[in-house]
């Protein structure tokens, strides 16, 4: 069975660099440029893991987050948010969020890698 990561990123390199990174790991890895469609999607292709930009235009990661905790059908989905807001409270927030890991950017590619492959196999 295929394992799937669904990147919400608004950036296109940064959205890019991410998808580059997570190859290696054997997955398929699709992504989404806003927090609607990132909705969308992770309905639609019921990833392992999302990484989730905070700093989306509309509907912001943060609400995005709050939509995938309680929504039953993405409840459990493993989410690792990413964002170049580095204070200590934004941690905090994704934790208290639901988020299972956190990142800024910018980030290792090794990293990143590494924290995906860790919610794969959590």
């Amino acid at each position: 069975m295929v394992q799937r990561v669904l990147v919400i990123e608004d950036s296109p390199s940064v959205r890019r660099l991410i998808e580059v990174c997570l190859r290696v790991l054997d997955v398929e890895v699709t992504s989404a440029a806003d927090g609607i469609a990132g909705l969308e999607e992770a309905d639609a292709t019921d990833p392992d893991v999302i990484v989730l930009d905070i700093g989306l235009p509309g509907l912001d990661g943060w609400e995005v987050l709050s939509q995938l905790r309680s929504n039953p059908a993405t409840a459990e989905m493993k989410v690792l948010v990413l964002t170049a807001h580095a204070q200590p409270e934004m941690a905090d927030r994704a934790a208290e969020g639901g988020a299972d890991a956190f990142m800024t950017k910018p980030f290792r590619p090794i990293d990143l890698r590494i924290q995906v492959e860790k919610l794969l196999t959590s």
